[in-house]
This record gives C-alpha cells, structure tokens and sequence, in this order.
C-alpha cells in the first residue's frame, strides 16, 4: 500500500507493541490512514482507518467488560459501567494512543506534530479494529490485556481518577464569576452512520479549548478536559 512493509522502523515499532512479526502488512497500514490523507486503492476506493476504528470500538468495548467482570468479581454494575467508561473514553484512548507513540506513523493531511487530540484514540481503536481481522478475538484480548493494559495502563490511579471535567470547571467559573458555555461548532458523519461533533467551550465569550467525540457529551467532556488541562485544575 506504502511500501509500509518494508519500512523496518514501523515494522519493529507493531511487533515491539503487539508481541508478533506482521505478516499482514496491509490491514495495518490502513489502521494508520486518518481519513483526511484521501488515499485511494487501484479500484479508486478511499482508504482509511473508519470502517477498522468502527470494528475496534465494538471489539475493545467488549474485551474491557469481560475484563473487569472478571477481576472484580464482586462490585456492582455502577462501578463496573463507570470503570469501563473510564478505560475506553476518548480522553483515556487518545493518551494511551500517544503513550504507546502510535502518532509518529498516522497518515495525516497535516502536521503530525499537532495533531486533534481525538486522532490518537481513533488510531489505536483502528490498530485493535485491525489486529481483531488479523488474529479473531481471543489473541486480540490477549494482547490488549497483557501487552498494551498491563504495560500502559494504571488501574489503580483511573479508578481513583475524578473525570468529571465539566464539574470541576463548571466550580473555576462559579469561583471567578465567569459565564461558561459549550458550543457545537460542527457535526459530521463518519463510518457505518457515526456522528463526531466538534464542540468549543468558552469563558466569558473567550475561547478556551476544544474536544471531538461521537456525541455531544462526551465531546463537551473532553473540551472541559482540554480546558482544565489549560488552568491547571
């Protein structure tokens, strides 16, 4: 597709993170082409990393519930739903994905330097989207749990994590009498019927910060994230 197969760095970068030599370049190569690139197969068929992102939130969705049912085999479904929401947030994706260095090889139409925040955590859906049609699931569960979630992943301190962003920068304006407002700047659909919308958060009309998701909450969560990042709280 690139010639990706033959590029020894990634080539040891996938088999550094997943466990084994690739002998499927091309699914892979795909879970790296975000779809602002516009590359296109011999059939003028437009590659990117949707269709394999699609697969890989199902599949990873999946792999976490089974994964915590069974390591707290005695808390209640509260606990359990909030846990897992916590581990596949966009917001916990998109770290993990920058964490494992999954950007230094996305197919970007811009600067991989600065890419939206959301394109890491898109990617390594994609990348678990890929290795799910590569293996099936029970080598996609196997990896992610003991080579990416035991490696990268802190239970502890998410556990501990209060990920209510809106909350606690709802409490920065009410402190500084400052009118706080979220504003959807932009809807689209992307794969299978997804919507992604873009929302900006502003301060006394001022803007502070954006966050992208596949709904307007988690959107909205993930701009009061960007923006207490910003502040500091």
């Amino acid at each position: 597709m690139f010639g990706w197969s033959k590029n020894k760095e990634l080539s040891q970068y996938l088999k550094n993170i997943l466990g084994f030599r690739i002998t499927r370049p091309n699914i892979y190569e795909q879970a790296f082409i975000h779809r602002s690139h516009h590359q296109y197969d011999s059939q003028a068929n437009e590659l990117n990393n949707e269709r394999l992102e699609y697969l890989g939130d199902a599949v990873l969705s999946t792999i976490i519930a089974d994964f915590l049912f069974k390591k707290y085999p005695h808390a209640q479904e509260g606990f359990l739903t909030n846990m897992r929401s916590k581990l596949v947030s966009r917001e916990h994706l998109n770290r993990l994905g920058t964490k494992i260095g999954l950007n230094k090889f996305i197919i970007y139409s811009g600067n991989n330097e600065h890419l939206p925040s959301s394109v890491s955590g898109n990617t390594f859906e994609a990348l678990i989207g890929a290795l799910f049609v590569d293996k099936g699931y029970d080598k996609t569960k196997k990896i992610v749990l003991n080579r990416i979630f035991d490696l990268y992943v802190d239970l502890d301190a998410i556990e501990k994590e209060d990920n209510n962003y809106k909350g606690k920068l709802l409490q920065y304006a009410q402190k500084y009498k400052q009118t706080l407002e979220y504003k959807t700047v932009k809807e689209e659909t992307v794969a299978y019927g997804r919507k992604e919308y873009v929302v900006y958060v502003f301060l006394n009309d001022q803007f502070i910060a954006e966050g992208c998701d596949h709904n307007i909450k988690s959107a909205q969560q993930n701009a009061a994230m960007a923006a207490c990042e910003h502040f500091g709280i």
